[in-house]
């Protein structure tokens, strides 16, 4: 008994101090993760502080960006006029609170956030002795560029599934795109433009950055930025594809296919008026997806190889400002409804400051 008495005294000693020494373990474990963590945090906040990228694209003569800044500054002034014209006649005229207009008011409103998240700031560059973004903001930047660009791109494709159900299915487009599914989507192609963006913009800034610190560009766009990595690979290259497919190639084949269906539905019509009607009412909006689209593939859905400074902050100025500054002119020129309303506006305001003077 004594034996068995003193065997179970040092079994449960043997078993306390297992479990003090795996406690320590423990402890000593989440002290140095939690040091870890703090040490990690403070780098990282310590870059977004003190690391600054500088951008290159900008004209170095005072001529040349007194020109510069005189063109993106009239581009931008009818940017923002176009655009809240077509919000403004929109709201204000009944007869458009229908989903095509309610989507067309909304690629308007973002398409003004889009432009207003870079080039306000190219302007402020531009007057600017020393053009540098911190780490943070660039981040930022890239960010919401990034997220209302694609989602333009899901948006168009919104547009384009409201212009399959009307030619399509005609009789019942009111019970299918009713105002609350036009809100879910609006809200959706923000959302998950926004996500997509998050996930790239992590990527991309936990990567290494080298000690150049250059951008060759007017802003923090994904190519020029991803040029500066030090630790470039093919899974890094691949992984900002897949992110780009997922934002411009998925929301395009869903339009290219969308519009099959509705050129096979107007072919057996009968009408020859039908089928002008049918694709004039498209014809607004598939100018507007091959402008957005074919910017944006030749932009982000190719190798980082045939990256070339000059060409794309070209291409890059005209899928910033062209397509904003061109969508008001496309849907106005092309619908007649949208030129009525736009002319009652005008001619509302003009009569209203005529009878204040």
């Amino acid at each position: 008994m004594l034996v068995h008495k003193s065997n179970k005294i040092t079994y449960s000693r043997f078993f306390l101090l297992q479990e003090y020494q795996w406690r320590q373990a423990y402890y000593i474990s989440f002290l140095l993760t939690l040091r870890r963590t703090f040490v990690n945090s403070m780098t990282w906040e310590n870059h977004s502080v003190l690391m600054e990228f500088v951008f290159l694209a900008y004209p170095n003569h005072l001529e040349l960006r007194m020109l510069f800044f005189l063109g993106i500054s009239l581009a931008y002034a009818l940017i923002i006029s176009g655009n809240i014209l077509i919000v403004v006649s929109i709201q204000s005229e009944t007869r458009l609170h229908t989903p095509m207009y309610y989507f067309l008011g909304s690629l308007s409103g973002i398409e003004l956030c889009y432009t207003a998240v870079v080039v306000p700031h190219i302007l402020a560059n531009t007057l600017q002795s020393e053009k540098t973004i911190t780490l943070m903001s660039c981040a930022t930047q890239m960010l919401f560029f990034i997220g209302l660009g694609s989602a333009d791109c899901f948006l168009l494709a919104s547009m384009a599934y409201d212009r399959y159900v009307a030619i399509c299915q005609p009789l019942q487009y009111p019970l299918i795109m009713t105002v609350t599914l036009c809100v879910r989507l609006i809200v959706a192609s923000v959302v998950i433009g926004l996500f997509l963006s998050l996930q790239l913009v992590v990527f991309i800034f936990c990567l290494p950055f080298c000690q150049d610190r250059g951008i060759e560009h007017f802003f923090c766009d994904v190519p020029p930025v991803i040029h500066l990595v030090c630790s470039t690979s093919h899974i890094h290259e691949v992984s900002v594809l897949v992110a780009a497919a997922l934002a411009i190639a998925v929301p395009f084949f869903f339009i290219a296919t969308t519009y099959a269906l509705i050129v096979a539905a107007v072919l057996k019509l009968h009408s020859t008026a039908g089928r002008h009607r049918a694709f004039n009412t498209c014809s607004s909006h598939l100018t507007v997806v091959l402008l957005q689209y074919g910017c944006c593939a030749f932009m982000y859905l190719r190798p980082n190889s045939s990256y070339h400074s000059k060409q794309d902050q070209f291409i890059s100025l005209v899928y910033t400002l062209g397509t904003p500054f061109l969508n008001p002119l496309i849907y106005t020129l092309r619908n007649n409804e949208m030129k009525g309303a736009i002319e009652k506006v005008l001619t509302r305001n003009y009569f209203s400051q005529k009878s204040i003077q």
